[in-house]
């Protein structure tokens, strides 16, 4: 039903007709297939959804699927003052001393392009923290250097049968299996 357009709808209407001329769901569907070759295929129920919501509201535009909630600018800024006061409060309590919804505050949170602070424990880098790693990673770049210049070499030599390399994830050491 979203490719019905709103003009598409209100022909829909005037096929079904009023009074003495209205037409059953069932002609609507048959007189709109031969009308719009093009739209892909109606059925009774949308002919019936169309209907009902015309005799509900009087209009056939789309109804927003969400309502929006309002809040006054007294709201808002009582928010943000909160926010303010403490920058490490959680939305979810902000939400709750402000009688407002949890996804309410957020929304008005990201508007206002603020964001309560999260505390995290971390842990603290020592001194030699910083060389432990670097060591770690030459000590990684020169073993992977090593392999991959091993099987360079062995690949170059002339006549060498089939090579398959296979690595094991458990223990990072590369076996060459010759299938010949």
């Amino acid at each position: 039903m979203s490719y019905l357009t709103e003009s598409l709808k209100i022909e829909i209407l005037m096929m079904i007709g009023y009074g003495d001329r209205a037409r059953t769901q069932c002609e609507v569907v048959r007189f709109f297939r031969e009308t719009h070759l093009d739209l892909p295929l109606l059925n009774q129920g949308t002919i019936s959804k169309i209907e009902a919501q015309y005799r509900e509201m009087g209009h056939v535009r789309k109804v927003p699927s969400k309502r929006q909630t309002v809040v006054d600018d007294d709201t808002k800024l009582n928010l943000l003052l909160a926010l303010e006061e403490n920058p490490i409060t959680p939305a979810r309590q902000l939400a709750r001393d402000s009688n407002l919804n949890h996804k309410t505050v957020l929304k008005i949170l990201k508007y206002e392009k603020k964001r309560p602070y999260k505390m995290q424990a971390v842990q603290e880098l020592l001194e030699d923290d910083p060389d432990r790693r670097v060591k770690k990673m030459e000590c990684q770049i020169r073993k992977n250097v090593l392999d991959m210049v091993f099987c360079l070499n062995l690949l170059e030599e002339p006549l060498t049968p089939l090579v398959s390399l296979s690595t094991r994830i458990q223990t990072n050491e590369i076996f060459i299996n010759i299938n010949r």
